[in-house]
């Protein structure tokens, strides 16, 4: 059968539906390449120098803290000490310890591990220093928050309850610099440290972010009803503290200056369990992660270990390593170097970013 001219004119529709799709491809690439490199870097943590503790059953040298010459890290470890690192020759020595520690009755042994014995002779979790004065602050999870002078030896608890109600599960410290102000989280009023998983597994919501005041000794409540708070950090230009809340996987902003004053949010939400947080230098934060939140025990053997968080919460670099590897405090020094702690492990890993 032949083909019967209609007379009528070709339609421009399909053209032009074809040329508004290509022009839409065009308009969209730059911003897939732009998706593309705005992708976070990856640090390889698996690559690491070892600062190794001493005794074949101490470890955890849970958070990681320099002192205002620079000299350090300085860690808490399960046997309740605090220790210092004075370099590859000398290792680790005895910088503090709560009340209550004895060398011989608190050294682990396979009979008597650190858990059975960590409630007398103190867990020292958070560590950080006032640069001026050179006090050392130590969050202890059995003690309460502590403080030992320049050089060390037998630190002074400060508190150990906030409006009556006792320290359960003293955890993440920070100082203000310029006042002193020592800000603390309790992670729980119902559960210590060594029942911690209870905490994720019930949903507890009973923790507390304080403040203590050295000029006042005074320790003020200044938010309760937080779900597991954990480690916490002040911001650059001190206008507020982030907290890292383990069960919820999220970061919490409180504001402590300006129109928000008193008043918290949500910073950002995280790929995995978080621990302690610490500036990165840049006004951004180090997250260390415990685990990723859907994080299986078979598959390759990589998980991430921490994340970089922006000011705004973004996440702008991330670090993997071996799932044997769970840490607990991530701090960025000079030179690129992460000074990396866990409450598990051994040694004190430094991986340069």
């Amino acid at each position: 059968m032949g083909i019967t001219s209609t007379g009528k004119k070709p339609s421009l529709a399909p053209v032009i539906s074809c040329l508004a799709a290509v022009l839409l491809l065009l308009l969209f690439l730059p911003c897939t390449a732009a998706a593309a490199a705005a992708q976070p870097s990856t640090i390889d943590g698996s690559r690491s120098q070892r600062l190794p503790l001493r005794g074949s059953l101490l470890r955890g040298p849970e958070s990681v803290a320099f002192d205002g010459g620079g000299a350090g890290p300085y860690s808490g470890v399960s046997d309740g000490r605090v220790l210092k690192w004075n370099g590859p020759a000398r290792g680790w020595s005895t910088y503090a310890y709560g009340p209550g520690y004895n060398a011989r009755a608190c050294t682990a042994s396979r009979l008597r591990p650190a858990e059975l014995t960590e409630s007398r002779c103190g867990r020292p979790l958070g560590l950080r220093f006032h640069y001026r004065s050179g006090y050392l602050y130590i969050a202890d999870a059995y003690k309460g928050l502590m403080r030992v002078g320049p050089g060390g030896g037998r630190a002074t608890v400060l508190a150990t309850e906030a409006n009556g109600i006792p320290l359960r599960f003293t955890n993440g410290v920070d100082v203000d610099q310029v006042t002193g102000e020592v800000f603390f989280t309790d992670s729980s009023m119902n559960y210590q440290r060594s029942q911690h998983e209870r905490v994720t597994a019930t949903g507890d919501s009973t923790g507390r972010l304080m403040k203590y005041d050295p000029r006042k000794n005074q320790v003020t409540v200044l938010e309760s009803g937080i779900t597991y708070p954990n480690g916490i950090a002040i911001s650059a230009d001190r206008t507020h503290l982030v907290i890292a809340l383990t069960g919820p996987c999220k970061l919490l902003r409180h504001w402590i200056k300006g129109p928000k004053a008193g008043t918290s949010e949500p910073l950002a939400d995280l790929p995995g369990y978080p621990d302690n947080v610490r500036p990165d230098g840049r006004g951004g934060y180090w997250v260390a992660l415990h685990r990723e939140k859907s994080e299986l025990p078979f598959g390759p053997n990589s998980h991430l270990l921490a994340v970089r968080i922006g000011a705004d919460g973004q996440v702008l670099q991330v670090m993997r390593g071996p799932k044997n590897v769970r840490p607990t405090e991530v701090v960025e020094r000079e030179g690129g170097k992460l000074y990396m702690g866990s409450v598990e492990l051994p040694y004190v890993a430094v991986v340069r970013a």
